[in-house]
């Protein structure tokens, strides 16, 4: 009794009555239109006088509704009401206006069902509540038995005013059974009628694809320029503290080269986290611009030489230099040369010579950069390392090439990046041993 009083009367039934009452109130305007076409058909005057003028101006109604469910905002409206009061998981159900032909017709028949369903299920709700509250009401009050109100003359029998109650009780349970079945109808259908299809899914995987390749971009730069930066600083804040004594001058320029790199780094992370916030597409914050080759290199190397590290730059890039250079190149370069160097920071320690060599090679731009493998340090690293995995990534988003791995006693890192946009197809190669810096 009580499970049976829970699916007539509880909490999700009650919800689902209210979608109901939802579909009836939509159907109204349509039942008023198909009581203009009625009306004149069966010569009433007053359509609602009559309870078959009534069921024909709501059977009128209804395809003027599915004409009406063709349009875009309809689905949305729907996924939203049917979410909020019907009990579906939310994966079930599509996002947005319908895509194909196919998702419209399913979303015609939906718009259709929920208000035929819920002009039906409004009407009961508003004629038998007071029906069964008369009737219930009849055998002990003697004013509703006297004006009969406009009652059969057999309610006027002993009998049947006995059973009176009996019927009024029964008229609001079958009230709510009907309610029940056909909210719990509606919501069995629902994921097949609203739920998304196959362009729907495909427009969903687009969406994600895109999300990530954002995310990934996001975390590969805040992993360049916090990394750099914190390994830039370690180096320096280490030196500093070991000439500490002997060498104030260096200490000064140490601590300068720290609060530069710090103010840097706060600068590009805000605007990544900007980017976050905004929920934007991966474009740099315009009050803290991504760093480039033409405008960023010349204070990459002398933060990073402050950091004790010997950094031999060659930069052969033609007349028009570094600012001839695609944006987008000058711009990814910058963040390979500052990974290649925050490598050789982290693993070839401090004092260590690094050359880089950045050129122009015909079409390509050319980045090679070289470190002293540590004595006794393993060739590679199995497992891959972040830093070369982001090198690669951008290489790739431009149709480059890269090699990594170790040479002639040094580890080297070079990559070739068209300055004409991706190639065919793009070529990453390591060595054999692996990618990872020692």
């Amino acid at each position: 009794m009580k499970t049976l009083a829970s699916a007539l009367f509880g909490r999700r039934a009650r919800r689902r009555w209210i979608h109901l009452i939802l579909g009836g109130a939509l159907a109204m305007p349509y039942v008023f239109v198909g009581s203009v076409i009625v009306g004149p058909l069966l010569g009433e005057d007053n359509v609602f006088g009559s309870l078959t003028a009534q069921l024909g101006a709501f059977a009128a109604g209804l395809p003027l509704a599915a004409i009406t469910a063709l349009f875009p905002l309809t689905r949305p409206m729907s996924v939203a009401a049917v979410r909020a009061l019907c009990d579906v998981p939310g994966d079930a159900l599509a996002d947005g206006p319908a895509r194909s032909r196919q998702a419209r017709g399913r979303t015609v028949a939906w718009f259709t069902l929920h208000l035929g369903f819920g002009g039906i299920i409004s009407g009961m709700s508003l004629a038998l509540p007071p029906f069964a509250a008369v009737l219930i009401a009849l055998p002990f009050t003697a004013v509703l038995r006297g004006s009969r109100i406009g009652m059969p003359e057999v309610f006027g029998e002993g009998w049947m005013l006995a059973l009176c109650p009996v019927i009024g009780v029964l008229s609001l349970a079958a009230l709510a059974g009907c309610a029940a079945v056909a909210g719990g109808l509606l919501a069995r259908w629902a994921p097949d009628l609203l739920g998304p299809s196959p362009a729907d899914r495909l427009a969903a995987a687009e969406q994600r694809a895109a999300d990530l390749a954002v995310r990934n971009r996001l975390a590969r730069e805040l992993h360049d320029s916090v990394g750099h930066a914190l390994s830039a600083v370690t180096l320096q804040a280490s030196a500093a503290r070991r000439v500490l004594d002997r060498d104030p001058e260096f200490v000064r320029e140490a601590l300068a080269a720290i609060e530069e790199t710090t103010r840097r780094t706060v600068g590009e992370l805000d605007a990544v986290l900007g980017v976050l916030r905004e929920g934007g597409d991966g474009q740099a914050s315009p009050t803290a611009p991504a760093p480039t080759l033409s405008a960023d290199l010349d204070g990459l190397l002398k933060r990073t030489r402050a950091g004790g590290l010997r950094v031999k730059a060659t930069v052969e890039l033609g007349p028009g230099g570094p600012d001839a250079l695609p944006p987008m190149v000058s711009r990814e370069a910058y963040r390979i040369v500052q990974e290649s160097l925050s490598n050789a920071l982290r693993h070839a320690g401090p004092d260590a010579p690094v050359t880089l060599r950045i050129a122009l090679d015909g079409a390509d731009l050319e980045i090679l950069a070289e470190n002293p493998l540590p004595l006794g340090a393993p060739a590679s690293r199995p497992g891959g390392g972040h830093g070369l995995r982001g090198i690669t990534d951008r290489a790739r988003l431009l149709g480059g090439t890269v090699r990594t791995g170790p040479a002639d006693g040094v580890w080297r890192v070079s990559v070739r990046l068209p300055l004409k946009g991706p190639a065919e197809g793009t070529r990453t190669t390591t060595d054999p041993k692996g990618p990872v810096h020692p």
